[in-house]
């Protein structure tokens, strides 16, 4: 293959060194920045050098495209010749290609089919830094498959950021791969900030940023916004601007219309873009960009069940990869629309999809591979336990994979779709229902929900088979052909079960996800319990809101919300939830502590939904105990009775606990409701509801926990009162620390010092009274408080109370109760 002459572009003197180093070595990481020609250059010169074929490929459908078309220009031909594309719905190749690019999730698929990848003499891996899950998924294959079948396979990754050791070692094994790199000849970019205005949405923002960049600086502005409808929302609020057009670009446009934007244009141009101009793309013109700070990422919240895209601030390399983009082909400008003072808070780099996103997908792939598990290949990262895990568990419930782990012929069959394997089920079991055609229109839907605003799924289908859009038709052909082609249990029977159904998109969404099926929580609200157990709320003039069962089929948490939010759905029943999710329609016995008792009943449920409910006469003892244990934990020990004596000892024993430690125990509410079958046991064998907690003496089961022998001195060491010099035994109060002995003065007359407790361990403090017991002093010292304290409140109470006996020296005179006839001089 002779290659002609190739632009001049950075990465064309290095392109010998990268064809050597990649044939001498069979793995290379090149790390060179947007605009250097890594993506279209390289390939070229790899193909110039080696008869097999070149495959490159690339984190997104779009950027695939635009990459064969630009290489195929450099070669003065037709897509489809020597250069060609594959990506999902759309082929353009033939039998003289020599070089074809396909997205990462495309290449995985064909992996599973060929590990060999027969005829294929080297894969580029395009664009690594940007960490999307097949890419990373891609990896870990390809080095798998090299290491064993191909090994003459050479791979080469390419990377616009420098954090390029980790994958050098991953794919250089025992000696790590060269790192080559090429700088890129970018002018100076100017960089200004722009903070939002007091509750400015970002689309305003946005719009106020780009009329700035319009007014200052000549040429094309490329501005960066996190998703399609922000892009639709911005082009409204510039629609005003003169002798300007506004061009969106985005995966999900036709590719006519994304071409408009990869082209110069006759006037200036505002291009409206999400990610997929970071660094794989080239748009011609551009002088200028504004950046919105926000990019969107696939999320998933495991404990709701809920999955999507989530919006999230930029990384720092990001940022710089995007403020690039204005110094491409001339000085340019960026705006920022955020403070300066928050870009040093940018996490660094962007976090790969493979730690936050939805695993189901890669689990799949995995059990394909004959490794559920993930185990024994090479990961830039490894998935996450848990959400490997989750998925493995969504694909048991779909019938993809055994109790092992290990695929099914079900579960090949549903990757082979390259679907998302929920969608998959619910085209291979719609199309038995429903019909092939039926089932892929709303699975198409399913896969792109962009392509309609509505919430009601009927009324979105209805408009789609009216209006026939070009993306929606193309889609619904290909997944006809697919499941037409596949093998769906019996043909037969299938046909027949279909043309006895009606059209029923609600019953296709219930298939891909059974445990978003939905009943209204209470007549007229707008609120709905989801068979997973989460709660979501139908937005106002969704056009379903009479119905008291939905079938959920997009739904999104917003940070900080208690409820989700419904974003797609159609109108259902119970008998179609049932039809759809018979594995989740379960009868139990449930004893339970609800709104305040014991509540035993027989209830069939379709996950959390309770579908129908009747009491239970003779539950299990056990079940009952597990519930008044709950109805304790969530109430509290005040369930019980607390009489005096039983909040005493309760007090006696912290007492002991805090000063002696072991063998006394600790009967804080914690360590009580820790373990109630300890003291609580023959009360709760005999207890039925909550009534019978009420009557439980919980001084008498306390007691079941002074230890022995050790409990024998348990009234000397803690005594609930103590012997006074008067005679009088007084209460101490143990509910302060230290305890306290509240007691008329004329009562303690001979003591000098305090008594001791606990073996001398802890002391008491007195409250000393008066004889009309209102409080006159507090000490922990008696002697201390004779000597300097008591001549002052003598002094006062032979004022108020001239009949009691108030000696200078209380050692004189006797301890006693009453007045001063009542004493007697020693």
């Amino acid at each position: 293959m002779k290659l002609p002459e190739l632009p001049d572009l950075p990465v064309r003197a290095a392109l010998e060194e990268i064809v050597g180093t990649l044939t001498a070595r069979g793995t290379a990481v090149l790390v060179a920045p947007p605009g250097t020609g890594k993506t279209t250059l390289v390939p070229l010169a790899l193909a110039e050098g080696t008869s097999g074929r070149i495959v490159v490929a690339e984190p997104r459908r779009l950027a695939a495209r635009a990459a064969a078309g630009r290489m195929a220009a450099l070669l003065g031909e037709q897509v489809g010749q020597t250069v060609g594309y594959s990506v999902r719905g759309d082929r353009r190749m033939s039998g003289r290609t020599r070089i074809e690019v396909v997205t990462s999730g495309l290449l995985v698929r064909r992996l599973q089919g060929d590990p060999e990848l027969a005829g294929v003499d080297v894969v580029v891996l395009d664009e690594c830094h940007e960490r999307h899950l097949d890419a990373d998924l891609l990896l870990a294959l390809l080095l798998d498959a090299r290491s064993g079948l191909r090994p003459d396979l050479r791979v080469l990754a390419t990377s616009a950021t420098v954090a390029a050791e980790r994958l050098s070692a991953l794919l250089g094994g025992a000696q790590a791969a060269p790192v080559l790199e090429v700088h890129g000849r970018a002018y100076p970019v100017e960089l200004s900030y722009v903070p939002p205005l007091p509750k400015e949405r970002i689309e305003a923002q946005v719009a106020r940023a780009t009329r700035s960049a319009l007014a200052e600086i000549d040429g094309d502005v490329l501005v960066f916004l996190p998703g399609a409808a922000e892009i639709r929302r911005t082009a409204e609020r510039l629609s005003g601007l003169r002798q300007v057009d506004v061009v969106p670009l985005h995966g999900r446009l036709l590719a006519a219309a994304q071409d408009v934007a990869l082209r110069p244009g006759t006037r200036r141009r505002v291009v409206l873009s999400t990610a997929v101009a970071e660094s794989s793309l080239t748009v011609p013109g551009v002088r200028a960009v504004v950046d919105s700070g926000l990019s969107r990422i696939p999320r998933v919240d495991h404990r709701r069940g809920l999955s999507g895209l989530a919006t999230v601030r930029v990384s720092a390399a990001v940022a710089d990869q995007r403020a690039g983009r204005a110094g491409r082909e001339a000085p340019g400008h960026v705006w920022r629309c955020w403070p300066e003072y928050e870009h040093a808070t940018l996490p660094a780099y962007p976090e790969p999809e493979i730690k936050a996103a939805d695993l189901t997908r890669l689990a799949l792939e995995l059990a394909c591979w004959g490794t559920p598990d993930g185990s024994g290949l090479g990961w830039w990262d490894p998935p996450p336990a848990g959400g490997l895990a989750a998925g493995r568990e969504v694909l048991r419930a779909l019938g993809a994979v055994d109790g092992d782990g290990g695929v099914t012929d079900r579960g090949r069959r549903m990757a082979a779709l390259g679907l998302h394997p929920r969608l998959a089920r619910a085209l291979l079991d719609g199309a038995v229902e429903v019909g092939a055609r039926s089932a892929a229109e709303v699975v198409a839907l399913l896969d792109d929900d962009t392509v309609v605003s509505k919430v009601d799924l009927v009324a979105g289908i209805r408009a789609l088979r009216a209006e026939r859009p070009a993306r929606w038709m193309r889609e619904v052909e290909r997944l006809t052909r697919l499941v037409t082609e596949a093998a769906v249990g019996a043909p037969g029977r299938a046909r027949g079960r279909a043309a006895e159904s009606s059209d029923d998109p609600a019953l296709v969404a219930a298939l891909a996800y059974p445990e978003r099926l939905a009943r209204r929580r209470g007549a007229g609200s707008a609120s709905y319990l989801m068979a997973g157990g989460t709660a979501v709320t139908l937005p106002p003039g969704s056009g379903v809101a009479e119905s008291d069962w939905l079938a959920v089929a997009g739904a999104s948490r917003d940070p900080g919300q208690a409820e989700g939010r419904i974003r797609l759905a159609a109108t259902a029943d119970e008998e179609l939830a049932r039809r759809a999710a018979p594995s989740l329609v379960a009868k139990v016995d449930e004893v339970d502590w609800i709104d305040g008792d014991v509540v035993a009943r027989r209830i069939e449920r379709l996950g959390a939904i309770i579908l129908s409910e009747k009491p239970l006469r003779n539950p299990d003892r056990a079940l009952v105990r597990q519930a008044l244990r709950r109805g304790l934990e969530s109430v509290g020990l005040d369930l019980l009775r607390w009489n005096d004596d039983a909040i005493t000892l309760r007090r006696r024993l912290e007492f002991l606990h805090r000063t002696l430690g072991a063998p006394w125990p600790a009967v804080d509410a914690a360590n009580l409701l820790a373990d109630p079958e300890i003291w609580l046991g023959p009360e709760l064998s005999a207890a039925n509801r909550r009534t019978d907690l009420e009557r439980i003496n919980a001084g008498q089961a306390l007691r079941r926990l002074l230890p022995w022998p050790a409990a024998a001195r348990f009234d000397e060491l803690a005594p609930e009162r103590l012997e006074v010099p008067s005679g009088s035994n007084v209460r101490l109060d143990y509910s302060a620390d230290p305890p306290v002995l509240a007691v008329k003065v004329q009562e303690i007359f001979g003591w000098t010092e305090l008594p001791r407790l606990a073996d001398g361990r802890a002391s008491i403090v007195l409250h000393l009274l008066s004889p009309a017991q209102r409080p006159i002093a507090v000490t922990a010292d008696l002697a201390s408080f004779w000597r300097t304290g008591w001549p002052q409140v003598r002094a006062e109470l032979r004022g108020r109370y001239p009949k009691h006996a108030w000696p200078e020296d209380p050692t004189t005179l006797s301890a006693h109760r009453g007045t001063a006839r009542n004493a007697t001089r020693k």
